[in-house]
């Protein structure tokens, strides 16, 4: 594990305890399975904080003329499982991760939800390393990208409230969602169906019920889109 942890943190550009690293890539499945060894759950917990402010920071400070919800939008789409699951990849940081066997064989180091926890834990274990701002500077360093996109994405900083303003604009009334979740808890997959005045309008799949909501709520706004496009050409 040794050369793995050396690997990963000339990636990260940040020297870390390597038993500290080795807890921060340690998911629960791995732990149940070697005897109930401590997880990264509370690393990821100290690190989804340090996230949250220098990510509410650094959007306060670069955007000045915006109101409180648009900052909020755009917190929401930088931190989200998604983005971060991104950077994760681009760290390999799913060659790291401590998996258990059936998490492993069921594609786990690929899994959105277990990337981005495992990120949040790795900001958790560099935050008790170095303290905040060599913190700050590795979360700036990784999100920044992400940060700039955010300014850009308008609807797709919150699919469920931009469809919701679009259904009301259009006289649908509130959008509906139907959830289910299927296979083992720690492996669980949700599909999400959004109803607008009784009809389906997108479905989507997550790994979390508000993933799987927001990627169906996406796809109805865009057959919202789709049905305005072809009104407009008929007419």
């Amino acid at each position: 594990m040794t050369a793995a942890v050396e690997a990963l943190v000339s990636g990260l550009g940040i020297d870390i305890d390597p038993e500290l690293l080795v807890l921060a890539l340690t998911h629960r499945s791995f732990a149940h399975e070697a005897g109930g060894i401590p997880t990264n759950e509370r690393l990821e917990f100290l690190g989804d904080t340090v996230l949250g402010l220098v990510v509410t920071e650094a959007l306060y400070r670069r955007h000045p003329e915006l109101p409180e919800g648009d900052l909020a939008k755009m917190r929401a789409a930088t931190v989200s499982q998604r983005a971060l699951a991104r950077i994760a990849r681009s760290l390999h940081l799913g060659d790291y991760v401590l998996l258990g066997k059936g998490e492993s064989h069921s594609g786990g180091a690929d899994k959105d939800s277990i990337l981005s926890d495992t990120l949040e834990a790795v900001f958790g274990a560099a935050y008790l390393c170095h303290g905040l701002e060599p913190a700050r500077a590795l979360v700036e360093r990784l999100v920044d990208p992400t940060l700039e996109m955010a300014a850009d994405l308008g609807a797709g900083l919150d699919w469920k409230t931009s469809l919701q303003e679009r259904a009301a604009l259009l006289g649908l009334g509130a959008p509906q969602y139907i959830c289910e979740g299927e296979g083992p808890d720690h492996a669980r997959t949700f599909t999400a169906t959004v109803l607008l005045d009784g009809r389906a309008y997108g479905v989507g799949t997550g790994a979390a019920k508000k993933h799987a909501e927001q990627d169906a709520a996406e796809a109805a706004y865009r057959t919202l889109e789709a049905e305005a496009a072809r009104s407009a050409k008929r007419s």
